[in-house]
């Protein structure tokens, strides 16, 4: 006999089936609708309220949306625009941790982002993209 909490997992696993579920950049619109609503607990301004609202609108409709592909298309765009940002948004602690044992170097030739140690002083390094050799100060 398969439990309440059992069936209702069930359920809402056959909801979501097909459905785009949260992204970044659902994500993104609930942080920020919450930041919102925390200036708005103290502002009390009527268009603060609306956007919050429209917000979380946005966000449910992005989770509960249907049309996966355009859904992943707008989320490809919004992350490819927040850049190195991203990571940043996604673990601060982790982003920060890495930030002091890593420098991050950018290709020249075709803009492959490379990670190398710090404290290494100057470093050639050979792309794993295009195999272009540069040099910087770690």
């Amino acid at each position: 006999m398969a439990t309440s909490k059992g069936s209702f997992q069930d359920k809402a696993n056959d909801f979501m089936r097909g459905r785009n579920g949260m992204d970044e950049l659902g994500m993104a619109a609930l942080a920020l609708s919450a930041l919102l609503a925390l200036v708005n607990l103290f502002g009390r301004w009527a268009p603060l309220t609306v956007v919050l609202l429209l917000l979380l609108a946005y966000a449910t409709f992005r989770t509960l949306s249907t049309n996966v592909s355009a859904r992943r298309n707008e989320n490809e765009s919004f992350c490819d625009r927040i850049g190195p940002a991203r990571v940043w948004l996604r673990d601060p602690r982790a982003a920060l941790e890495e930030s002091r044992q890593y420098k991050h170097a950018t290709c020249p030739n075709c803009h492959q982002r490379v990670r190398v140690p710090r404290g290494k002083g100057l470093v050639r390094i050979t792309c794993p993209q295009c195999r272009q050799k540069f040099e910087i100060r770690a």
